[in-house]
């Protein structure tokens, strides 16, 4: 089959595209025939050998996928082939980045059947960040106001509309080139923070502050003056610390993504009733993977993009 691997960890230069041996599952596990493989930046934090994930080289990167199954390990029960799923699938194995894909029968779900499978790809790993900050780490409940600090990425989008249909009033940072997409995921107020500080846009505090965005540490202590007393600040940004205060009882929560597949579930339940909308920015084939990386490198990228793996 064919496969993006990279043989040792470094620059967009150590990635191929190239033959490969196709996977066999094992006990509980299912292969999938990939349609769809979404890039995310921390694949380029493993191939440059950045993020803390032991991968065996030559390791084949991508951990979101959507694809239709098409052989079965041992125990496994629940899912037949030529089922479609989509699934956030372990960093540390193989991933999706090729034609086919071993993962663990309970890393994957039914595919929302709304949208093309291909577009899938591009919904777990950013869907399950957004919901397990808002929800998990910080229990928003109708009538809050939350401040999310860098909406107009792919979490970010999620995070407006999920905070949205939860009853929240939400305040959204965004440059102008993601003011459109921002605007129609919901938000209720929109700082272009080119223009101002947030730290001056806010005049009335939040229960909640996410940060999806670089920021500095002193930036992001600032922000904590515009959370009422008793909130909540949750970031996604484990190389910043995430400040609190505990003489206003203001929780700190740094989020680290983990496999639920209830809550992917749930996620594509909203997809298909269309309470959530997916948007993918670009669709490339498999071979121009590389390129991607290259481009994400140099600050080019902008929204989701899927790789395509030519038909098995």
């Amino acid at each position: 089959m064919k496969a993006v691997r990279f043989h040792e960890t470094g620059g967009p230069e150590v990635l191929r595209y190239e033959d490969t041996e196709r996977p066999v599952p094992g006990t509980g596990e299912v292969r999938v025939r990939v349609a769809g493989s979404a890039y995310n930046p921390a694949d380029g934090g493993i191939r440059g050998g950045f993020l803390p994930f032991p991968v065996t080289l030559p390791h084949v990167p991508g951990y979101d996928v959507s694809g239709t199954i098409d052989a079965l390990g041992d125990g496994v029960n629940g899912l037949t082939v030529g089922e479609n799923v989509v699934g956030f699938i372990p960093m540390t194995a193989d991933g999706s980045a090729a034609q086919y894909v071993v993962a663990p029968a309970e890393s994957l779900v039914k595919a929302p059947s709304s949208i093309p499978l291909v577009d899938a790809a591009g919904v777990p790993s950013v869907g399950l960040t957004a919901w397990q900050a808002l929800f998990e780490a910080g229990d928003l409940t109708a009538g809050q106001r939350v401040l999310i600090n860098g909406a107009g990425g792919p979490v970010g989008g999620y995070a407006v509309q999920l905070a949205k249909r939860a009853g929240a009033f939400v305040i959204a940072t965004a440059s102008p080139r993601s003011i459109e997409s921002v605007t129609a995921s919901g938000a209720d107020e929109i700082i272009d923070h080119t223009a101002t500080t947030v730290l001056d846009a806010i005049t009335e505090p939040v229960d909640m502050l996410l940060n999806l965005a670089p920021i500095s540490p002193e930036g992001f202590t600032a922000l904590v003056a515009r959370v009422r007393d008793g909130g909540v600040v949750v970031s996604t940004t484990p190389t910043v610390p995430t400040p609190g205060d505990e003489q206003r009882q203001v929780r700190a929560v740094t989020i680290f993504l983990h496999p639920d597949a209830d809550a992917l579930t749930q996620l594509v339940a909203l997809i298909d009733s269309g309470e959530l909308t997916v948007e993918i920015a670009r669709r490339v084939p498999l071979s121009e993977l590389p390129a991607i990386h290259r481009q994400a490198e140099a600050g080019e990228i902008h929204g989701k993009v899927v790789a395509v793996p030519p038909a098995a």
